[in-house]
Protein backbone atom coordinates (compact mmCIF):
# COMPACT_ATOMS: atom_id res chain seq x y z
CA UNK A 1 0.00 0.00 0.00
CA UNK A 2 1.35 3.87 -0.50
CA UNK A 3 1.44 5.69 2.00
CA UNK A 4 0.70 9.09 1.26
CA UNK A 5 2.28 12.05 2.69
CA UNK A 6 2.16 14.00 6.30
CA UNK A 7 -0.99 15.82 6.68
CA UNK A 8 1.66 19.31 6.40
CA UNK A 9 4.06 17.92 4.35
CA UNK A 10 5.18 21.02 2.30
CA UNK A 11 4.47 23.82 5.17
CA UNK A 12 7.01 25.37 6.33
CA UNK A 13 7.26 26.94 10.00
CA UNK A 14 9.73 29.60 11.12
CA UNK A 15 10.16 28.79 14.83
CA UNK A 16 11.49 31.52 16.94
CA UNK A 17 10.16 30.63 20.18
CA UNK A 18 12.31 28.67 22.96
CA UNK A 19 11.92 26.88 26.57
CA UNK A 20 8.14 25.09 26.42
CA UNK A 21 4.82 26.26 25.01
CA UNK A 22 6.68 27.74 21.91
CA UNK A 23 8.26 24.42 20.72
CA UNK A 24 5.20 22.43 22.21
CA UNK A 25 3.63 24.02 19.44
CA UNK A 26 6.12 23.43 16.66
CA UNK A 27 6.57 20.16 18.12
CA UNK A 28 2.74 18.91 17.10
CA UNK A 29 3.02 20.85 13.76
CA UNK A 30 6.71 19.01 13.20
CA UNK A 31 4.71 15.45 13.88
CA UNK A 32 2.51 16.60 11.06
CA UNK A 33 5.03 16.64 8.29
CA UNK A 34 5.75 20.44 8.78
CA UNK A 35 9.21 21.56 8.08
CA UNK A 36 10.35 23.20 11.34
CA UNK A 37 13.34 25.70 11.12
CA UNK A 38 14.09 26.58 14.67
CA UNK A 39 16.02 29.89 15.40
CA UNK A 40 18.41 29.57 18.02
CA UNK A 41 20.55 32.41 19.69
CA UNK A 42 24.46 31.08 18.51
CA UNK A 43 26.34 30.27 21.31
CA UNK A 44 23.82 29.20 23.91
CA UNK A 45 20.58 28.02 21.97
CA UNK A 46 17.24 27.48 23.44
CA UNK A 47 18.20 27.96 27.41
CA UNK A 48 16.50 24.50 27.94
CA UNK A 49 19.57 22.76 26.48
CA UNK A 50 21.01 23.45 29.83
CA UNK A 51 18.37 21.51 32.12
CA UNK A 52 17.87 18.11 33.00
CA UNK A 53 21.54 17.14 31.16
CA UNK A 54 21.36 13.39 31.04
CA UNK A 55 24.43 11.38 32.89
CA UNK A 56 23.86 8.92 30.32
CA UNK A 57 24.02 10.74 27.03
CA UNK A 58 25.41 14.22 27.89
CA UNK A 59 22.56 16.17 26.43
CA UNK A 60 19.52 17.97 27.91
CA UNK A 61 16.92 15.54 28.07
CA UNK A 62 13.95 18.63 28.18
CA UNK A 63 15.52 19.65 24.89
CA UNK A 64 15.48 16.19 23.47
CA UNK A 65 11.64 15.53 24.14
CA UNK A 66 10.33 18.70 22.44
CA UNK A 67 12.52 19.57 19.72
CA UNK A 68 12.58 16.15 17.44
CA UNK A 69 12.22 16.91 13.60
CA UNK A 70 13.58 20.21 13.52
CA UNK A 71 16.39 22.55 12.16
CA UNK A 72 18.59 24.05 14.39
CA UNK A 73 19.85 27.57 12.75
CA UNK A 74 22.52 29.60 15.29
CA UNK A 75 21.44 33.07 14.02
CA UNK A 76 21.78 36.22 16.27
CA UNK A 77 18.34 38.22 15.65
CA UNK A 78 19.95 41.26 17.45
CA UNK A 79 22.31 41.90 14.59
CA UNK A 80 21.07 43.62 10.88
CA UNK A 81 22.39 40.67 8.95
CA UNK A 82 20.45 38.26 11.28
CA UNK A 83 17.10 40.52 10.81
CA UNK A 84 17.33 39.92 7.54
CA UNK A 85 18.10 36.66 7.26
CA UNK A 86 14.93 36.01 9.50
CA UNK A 87 13.09 38.55 6.82
CA UNK A 88 14.62 35.99 4.01
CA UNK A 89 13.08 33.33 5.80
CA UNK A 90 9.94 34.52 6.46
CA UNK A 91 8.98 35.30 2.53
CA UNK A 92 9.72 31.36 1.83
CA UNK A 93 7.35 30.58 4.97
CA UNK A 94 4.06 29.38 5.78
CA UNK A 95 3.96 30.00 9.76
CA UNK A 96 5.87 32.33 12.13
CA UNK A 97 6.12 30.76 15.81
CA UNK A 98 7.18 33.30 18.90
CA UNK A 99 6.97 33.24 22.41
CA UNK A 100 8.38 36.65 23.23
CA UNK A 101 6.88 39.22 25.68
CA UNK A 102 5.24 41.89 23.73
CA UNK A 103 7.06 44.42 21.54
CA UNK A 104 10.10 42.70 21.89
CA UNK A 105 9.83 41.49 18.06
CA UNK A 106 8.19 44.63 16.88
CA UNK A 107 11.93 46.42 18.73
CA UNK A 108 13.80 44.13 16.31
CA UNK A 109 12.12 45.39 13.25
CA UNK A 110 10.56 41.49 12.95
CA UNK A 111 6.97 41.84 14.62
CA UNK A 112 3.77 41.13 12.46
CA UNK A 113 3.40 44.10 10.47
CA UNK A 114 6.63 44.23 8.97
CA UNK A 115 6.63 40.61 8.17
CA UNK A 116 3.30 40.34 6.56
CA UNK A 117 4.18 43.65 4.58
CA UNK A 118 6.99 41.18 2.73
CA UNK A 119 4.54 37.94 3.01
CA UNK A 120 1.02 38.78 3.32
CA UNK A 121 -0.04 34.95 3.63
CA UNK A 122 2.03 34.41 6.34
CA UNK A 123 0.36 33.02 9.91
CA UNK A 124 1.83 34.64 12.44
CA UNK A 125 1.62 33.37 15.69
CA UNK A 126 2.66 34.78 19.00
CA UNK A 127 2.30 33.15 22.28
CA UNK A 128 3.44 35.34 25.50
CA UNK A 129 2.24 35.20 29.39
CA UNK A 130 -0.78 37.60 29.15
CA UNK A 131 -1.43 38.53 25.48
CA UNK A 132 -0.27 41.75 23.06
CA UNK A 133 -2.59 43.91 24.79
CA UNK A 134 -4.11 44.60 28.00
CA UNK A 135 -2.80 46.28 31.23
CA UNK A 136 -0.79 42.86 31.69
CA UNK A 137 0.86 42.83 28.35
CA UNK A 138 4.68 43.57 29.50
CA UNK A 139 4.82 41.00 32.39
CA UNK A 140 6.28 37.69 31.99
CA UNK A 141 4.51 35.22 31.70
CA UNK A 142 5.36 31.83 33.51
CA UNK A 143 3.54 28.50 34.74
CA UNK A 144 3.16 28.32 38.14
CA UNK A 145 2.12 32.10 38.35
CA UNK A 146 -0.63 31.57 35.77
CA UNK A 147 -1.57 28.85 37.71
CA UNK A 148 -1.96 30.55 40.50
CA UNK A 149 -3.07 33.31 39.39
CA UNK A 150 -6.01 32.10 37.16
CA UNK A 151 -7.75 29.80 39.62
CA UNK A 152 -6.46 26.57 38.85
CA UNK A 153 -4.23 25.64 41.48
CA UNK A 154 -7.14 26.63 43.68
CA UNK A 155 -8.55 23.53 42.33
CA UNK A 156 -5.77 21.24 42.74
CA UNK A 157 -4.80 19.25 46.44
CA UNK A 158 -6.20 18.39 49.26
CA UNK A 159 -9.23 20.69 50.29
CA UNK A 160 -7.41 21.00 54.33
CA UNK A 161 -4.20 21.84 52.82
CA UNK A 162 -2.32 24.52 50.47
CA UNK A 163 -3.08 24.33 46.74
CA UNK A 164 -0.60 23.09 44.28
CA UNK A 165 0.30 23.57 41.13
CA UNK A 166 0.37 20.27 38.20
CA UNK A 167 3.43 17.89 38.48
CA UNK A 168 4.55 19.59 34.92
CA UNK A 169 3.98 22.78 32.94
CA UNK A 170 0.44 21.84 32.22
CA UNK A 171 -0.40 25.23 31.00
CA UNK A 172 2.63 25.72 28.81
CA UNK A 173 1.56 22.70 27.13
CA UNK A 174 -1.94 23.54 26.67
CA UNK A 175 -1.00 27.19 25.50
CA UNK A 176 1.02 25.22 23.11
CA UNK A 177 -1.74 22.43 21.78
CA UNK A 178 -4.32 25.43 21.38
CA UNK A 179 -1.80 27.48 19.29
CA UNK A 180 -1.21 24.50 17.34
CA UNK A 181 -4.89 23.97 16.60
CA UNK A 182 -5.32 27.85 15.80
CA UNK A 183 -2.11 27.91 13.22
CA UNK A 184 -3.86 24.97 11.60
CA UNK A 185 -7.51 26.42 11.60
CA UNK A 186 -5.50 29.80 10.37
CA UNK A 187 -3.74 27.36 7.57
CA UNK A 188 -7.52 26.00 6.51
CA UNK A 189 -8.73 29.43 6.26
CA UNK A 190 -6.23 30.79 4.19
CA UNK A 191 -6.66 27.90 1.68
CA UNK A 192 -10.02 29.61 1.60
CA UNK A 193 -8.49 33.48 1.64
CA UNK A 194 -5.80 33.39 0.08
CA UNK A 195 -4.60 35.72 3.37
CA UNK A 196 -2.43 35.48 6.55
CA UNK A 197 -3.25 36.26 9.82
CA UNK A 198 -1.68 37.17 13.42
CA UNK A 199 -2.78 34.48 16.48
CA UNK A 200 -2.16 35.85 19.79
CA UNK A 201 -2.47 32.54 22.66
CA UNK A 202 -2.05 33.63 25.82
CA UNK A 203 -1.01 31.56 28.72
CA UNK A 204 -3.14 32.94 31.05
CA UNK A 205 -6.75 33.04 28.59
CA UNK A 206 -5.44 29.45 28.08
CA UNK A 207 -5.56 28.62 32.30
CA UNK A 208 -8.72 30.27 32.60
CA UNK A 209 -10.32 28.19 29.78
CA UNK A 210 -9.18 24.87 31.69
CA UNK A 211 -11.36 26.08 34.45
CA UNK A 212 -14.21 24.32 32.33
CA UNK A 213 -17.22 23.50 34.61
CA UNK A 214 -15.57 25.25 37.49
CA UNK A 215 -15.86 28.72 35.43
CA UNK A 216 -19.74 27.94 34.43
CA UNK A 217 -20.42 26.94 37.93
CA UNK A 218 -19.69 30.44 39.42
CA UNK A 219 -20.70 32.26 36.10
CA UNK A 220 -23.78 30.65 36.47
CA UNK A 221 -24.61 30.28 40.29
CA UNK A 222 -22.11 32.10 41.66
CA UNK A 223 -20.56 28.44 43.33
CA UNK A 224 -17.06 28.90 44.00
CA UNK A 225 -15.59 25.18 43.47
CA UNK A 226 -12.83 24.13 46.25
CA UNK A 227 -10.35 20.90 45.98
CA UNK A 228 -11.15 17.87 46.74
CA UNK A 229 -8.29 15.72 46.12
CA UNK A 230 -8.23 13.02 44.40
CA UNK A 231 -12.49 12.79 44.84
CA UNK A 232 -14.90 14.75 42.72
CA UNK A 233 -17.29 17.45 43.19
CA UNK A 234 -19.51 15.75 40.62
CA UNK A 235 -19.47 12.16 40.86
CA UNK A 236 -19.12 9.65 43.67
CA UNK A 237 -17.09 7.10 44.14
CA UNK A 238 -14.17 8.37 42.80
CA UNK A 239 -11.11 8.45 44.32
CA UNK A 240 -7.40 6.95 45.39
CA UNK A 241 -7.70 3.90 47.66
CA UNK A 242 -4.67 1.91 49.69
CA UNK A 243 -4.71 -2.22 49.45
CA UNK A 244 -2.42 -4.41 50.99
CA UNK A 245 -0.19 -4.02 47.87
CA UNK A 246 -0.26 -0.82 46.54
CA UNK A 247 -2.82 1.99 45.60
CA UNK A 248 -4.95 2.23 42.77
CA UNK A 249 -7.67 4.98 41.51
CA UNK A 250 -11.46 4.12 40.45
CA UNK A 251 -14.27 6.49 39.02
CA UNK A 252 -17.48 6.13 38.19
CA UNK A 253 -20.80 8.36 37.12
CA UNK A 254 -23.67 6.37 36.95
CA UNK A 255 -25.91 4.60 39.03
CA UNK A 256 -26.00 1.36 37.08
CA UNK A 257 -21.68 1.64 37.58
CA UNK A 258 -22.56 1.74 41.03
CA UNK A 259 -25.05 -1.19 41.49
CA UNK A 260 -22.63 -3.55 39.32
CA UNK A 261 -19.94 -2.60 41.70
CA UNK A 262 -21.47 -3.00 45.25
CA UNK A 263 -22.44 -6.34 43.64
CA UNK A 264 -19.30 -7.77 41.57
CA UNK A 265 -16.56 -5.78 42.91
CA UNK A 266 -17.13 -5.44 46.63
CA UNK A 267 -19.59 -8.48 47.22
CA UNK A 268 -21.51 -6.25 49.32
CA UNK A 269 -24.71 -6.01 48.00
CA UNK A 270 -26.70 -4.38 51.06
CA UNK A 271 -24.51 -0.70 50.38
CA UNK A 272 -27.54 -0.10 47.25
CA UNK A 273 -30.28 -0.01 50.12
CA UNK A 274 -28.60 2.11 52.01
CA UNK A 275 -30.63 5.58 51.48
CA UNK A 276 -27.39 7.62 51.39
CA UNK A 277 -26.04 5.75 48.55
CA UNK A 278 -29.46 5.57 46.45
CA UNK A 279 -28.17 8.23 43.36
CA UNK A 280 -24.93 9.78 42.11
CA UNK A 281 -26.15 13.20 43.77
CA UNK A 282 -26.77 11.10 47.40
CA UNK A 283 -23.14 9.77 47.35
CA UNK A 284 -21.55 13.09 46.20
CA UNK A 285 -23.60 14.74 49.48
CA UNK A 286 -22.26 12.13 51.62
CA UNK A 287 -19.36 11.75 50.29
CA UNK A 288 -16.89 11.31 53.38
CA UNK A 289 -19.07 8.51 54.86
CA UNK A 290 -18.70 6.41 51.63
CA UNK A 291 -15.21 7.16 51.37
CA UNK A 292 -14.44 5.46 55.00
CA UNK A 293 -16.96 2.17 54.19
CA UNK A 294 -14.40 2.06 50.89
CA UNK A 295 -11.49 2.83 52.40
CA UNK A 296 -12.20 0.08 55.01
CA UNK A 297 -13.04 -2.89 52.85
CA UNK A 298 -10.58 -2.22 50.06
CA UNK A 299 -7.59 -2.44 52.82
CA UNK A 300 -8.61 -6.18 53.17
CA UNK A 301 -6.98 -7.52 49.67
CA UNK A 302 -4.79 -6.93 47.56
CA UNK A 303 -4.15 -4.14 44.75
CA UNK A 304 -4.49 -7.21 41.22
CA UNK A 305 -7.30 -8.70 43.06
CA UNK A 306 -9.58 -5.32 43.74
CA UNK A 307 -8.54 -4.37 39.76
CA UNK A 308 -9.22 -7.47 38.50
CA UNK A 309 -12.84 -7.41 39.87
CA UNK A 310 -13.41 -3.79 38.20
CA UNK A 311 -12.06 -5.33 35.20
CA UNK A 312 -14.75 -8.21 34.77
CA UNK A 313 -17.55 -5.76 36.06
CA UNK A 314 -16.60 -2.80 33.55
CA UNK A 315 -15.57 -0.66 36.18
CA UNK A 316 -12.75 2.41 35.27
CA UNK A 317 -10.08 1.44 37.74
CA UNK A 318 -5.92 1.32 37.41
CA UNK A 319 -2.72 1.08 39.42
CA UNK A 320 -0.90 4.17 40.42
CA UNK A 321 2.02 4.35 38.63
CA UNK A 322 5.27 6.28 38.94
CA UNK A 323 6.87 7.13 35.80
CA UNK A 324 8.96 4.23 35.03
CA UNK A 325 6.35 2.35 35.94
CA UNK A 326 3.95 4.03 33.33
CA UNK A 327 6.67 3.72 30.48
CA UNK A 328 7.24 0.45 30.90
CA UNK A 329 3.37 -0.89 31.53
CA UNK A 330 1.37 -3.55 28.90
CA UNK A 331 -0.22 -1.17 27.86
CA UNK A 332 2.44 1.56 26.48
CA UNK A 333 4.04 -1.72 24.99
CA UNK A 334 0.69 -2.50 23.36
CA UNK A 335 0.06 0.71 21.82
CA UNK A 336 3.38 1.06 20.80
CA UNK A 337 4.01 4.63 22.58
CA UNK A 338 8.00 4.47 22.84
CA UNK A 339 9.77 4.82 19.64
CA UNK A 340 13.42 5.55 18.63
CA UNK A 341 14.97 8.48 16.91
CA UNK A 342 18.28 9.07 15.09
CA UNK A 343 20.48 12.26 17.40
CA UNK A 344 23.48 13.09 15.31
CA UNK A 345 25.59 12.74 18.74
CA UNK A 346 23.73 10.44 20.94
CA UNK A 347 22.92 8.27 18.27
CA UNK A 348 19.57 6.52 18.51
CA UNK A 349 17.80 7.77 21.52
CA UNK A 350 14.08 6.54 22.91
CA UNK A 351 11.19 8.64 23.02
CA UNK A 352 7.47 8.93 23.32
CA UNK A 353 5.89 9.11 20.07
CA UNK A 354 3.12 11.13 18.47
CA UNK A 355 -0.37 10.10 19.89
CA UNK A 356 -2.22 11.24 16.90
CA UNK A 357 -2.78 7.91 14.41
CA UNK A 358 -4.11 8.67 10.85
CA UNK A 359 -5.53 6.02 8.25
CA UNK A 360 -3.59 7.46 5.13
CA UNK A 361 -1.43 10.47 6.09
CA UNK A 362 0.50 9.05 9.07
CA UNK A 363 2.77 11.47 11.30
CA UNK A 364 5.98 11.65 10.19
CA UNK A 365 8.98 8.92 11.44
CA UNK A 366 10.89 10.76 14.00
CA UNK A 367 14.65 12.83 13.51
CA UNK A 368 15.68 13.08 16.72
CA UNK A 369 16.38 16.71 18.42
CA UNK A 370 19.01 18.78 16.27
CA UNK A 371 22.41 19.80 17.84
CA UNK A 372 22.54 23.73 18.23
CA UNK A 373 23.48 25.26 15.17
CA UNK A 374 23.27 21.87 13.02
CA UNK A 375 21.47 23.00 10.36
CA UNK A 376 22.68 26.80 9.75
CA UNK A 377 24.70 26.21 6.84
CA UNK A 378 22.00 23.66 5.33
CA UNK A 379 19.43 26.26 5.43
CA UNK A 380 21.27 29.18 4.66
CA UNK A 381 22.53 27.41 1.05
CA UNK A 382 19.45 25.28 0.66
CA UNK A 383 16.52 27.60 1.48
CA UNK A 384 18.42 30.91 0.98
CA UNK A 385 20.91 30.40 -1.87
CA UNK A 386 24.11 32.18 -0.03
CA UNK A 387 27.29 30.80 -1.08
CA UNK A 388 30.47 30.49 0.60
CA UNK A 389 31.32 34.31 0.45
CA UNK A 390 28.03 35.68 2.09
CA UNK A 391 27.82 33.17 4.80
CA UNK A 392 31.83 33.63 5.78
CA UNK A 393 30.16 37.13 5.64
CA UNK A 394 27.58 36.54 8.30
CA UNK A 395 29.73 34.79 10.79
CA UNK A 396 32.41 37.62 10.78
CA UNK A 397 29.15 40.28 11.59
CA UNK A 398 28.47 37.59 14.54
CA UNK A 399 24.95 37.15 13.01
CA UNK A 400 26.07 33.12 13.10
CA UNK A 401 28.68 31.30 14.83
Amino acid sequence: MTTSPAPLDGVRVLDLSRVLSGPYCTLTLGDLGAEIVKIEEPTRGDDIRGMLISEKLGLSTYFLGLNRNKKSVGLDIRTPEGREIILDLARKSDVVVENFRAGVMERNNLGYDTIAEINPTIIYCAISGYGRDGPDKDRPGYDPVVQAESGLMSLTGEPDRDPVRTGISLIDIMTGMFAGQAVLAALYEREQSGQGQFIDVPLFDTSVNMLSQAATTYLADGTVMGRVGNSNLNAMPVGVFQTTSGAFTLAMTTDRQFERFCNEVLEQPALLEDPDFKSNALRVDNRERLEAILVEIFATGPREQWLERCASAGIPAGPIRDVAEALESPEVAGRNLITEAMHSGAGRVRMVRSPMHFSRTPTVDPVGAPLLGEHTEEVLRGLLELDDGAIENLREAGAIK
